[in-house]
């Protein structure tokens, strides 16, 4: 039996609610401290899990031990955190995407190499068990082609539409759609991105498509949008010899007719391999920090190549 482990949460919004839901559900992990730099919401979140809150992160940091952090505070707010948290030697979750540069991330994950320190980066898509069919589908046969898309509505939050607090949709939403692409085709070597003319100086593009040739010599695109009322379509679709395989959150879908539908506990399995990994024990972390950095480098490029209009190699 291990003793009880105790998070501090950073932010509280949306997507550290719904950490801090399924945390409370785990036996051994107490919610020890909410922070935001919005005291009011941080209380509101913090009440529903009999947990103290903060109007800052340092307050959480010096209010007493913790066992973990999660950071899930919005693009233009990595950095700090992260850097305070890992000062105190506390193993780290962090929410994508990991920051709006990418000086930044590879300081964190150098940071995080020389402590040795558990971390974790919710790329929960990772732990779909319909990817785990799509593999087991395509078998040794490479993937020659592959399409995503994040065809959506704007979020509803201010910041969003600022090009220089979100990195725009790219960094902040189709970043898990390239995070699957990289785990089912392979590293990227080149993009190409297209952003949509008409967008307003300092507002992100409201429609990209873009062209990624892969390491391993497939080839792939990727279509973004805001433009539409509600999400259209999200996913990756991958074609090998004799198959194609449409993922999303929810569901397969095998040569366009047999439909899997994901059993949905990817948000449960992500929280649950990072307790393990603080906890010492045996644990399945999919996307520590520094694998995560990959796919945000990549997802980088192609922003970069959108506001250069040009490609872009991409680093390994």
């Amino acid at each position: 039996m291990f003793p009880t482990t105790r998070v501090g949460i950073i932010g509280a919004g949306n997507v550290a609610a719904r950490h801090a839901e399924v945390l409370s559900g785990f036996p051994d992990v107490k919610i020890a401290g909410i922070a935001d730099t919005d005291l009011g919401r941080a209380e509101a979140l913090a009440s529903q899990h009999g947990a103290p809150a903060y109007g800052g992160h340092a307050d959480l940091l010096e209010a007493g031990e913790l066992d973990a952090v999660y950071v899930c505070v919005p693009p233009f707010a990595h950095g700090n955190p992260e850097f305070d948290v890992l000062s105190c030697d506390i193993p780290i979750f962090v929410e994508k995407p990991l920051s709006l540069d990418l000086a930044t991330a590879e300081k964190i994950a150098d940071e995080l190499d020389r402590r040795g320190l558990p971390s974790a980066v919710g790329h929960h898509w990772r732990y779909l068990d319909i990817l785990d069919r799509a593999r087991h589908l395509l078998g040794e046969r490479p993937v020659r082609l592959a399409l995503g898309h994040w065809m959506d509505k704007v979020p509803p939050v201010g910041w969003w539409l600022n090009s220089a607090m979100s990195g725009g949709q790219t960094v902040e939403q189709a970043v898990h759609v390239l995070d699957l692409a990289r785990l089912l085709v392979g590293e990227v070597a080149m993009v190409h991105a297209v952003p949509v003319d008409g967008a307003m100086d300092g507002e992100v593009d409201r429609a990209t498509a873009a062209v990624m040739r892969f390491a391993g010599g497939a080839a792939g695109l990727l279509a973004t949008t805001c433009l539409l009322r509600g999400k259209h379509r999200v996913g990756l679709e991958v074609c090998a010899d004799g198959i194609s395989l449409e993922l999303s959150e929810t569901r397969l879908m095998v040569d366009g007719q047999e439909l899997v539908q994901d059993g949905g506990r990817a948000k449960e399995l992500v929280d649950r391999a990072f307790i393990d990994a603080v906890q010492g024990k045996e644990a399945d972390v999919r996307a520590p920090y520094r694998e995560a950095l990959k796919t945000h480098r990549l997802a980088l490029a192609l922003a970069r190549s959108a506001r250069e209009r040009e490609p872009v190699m991409v680093d390994g």
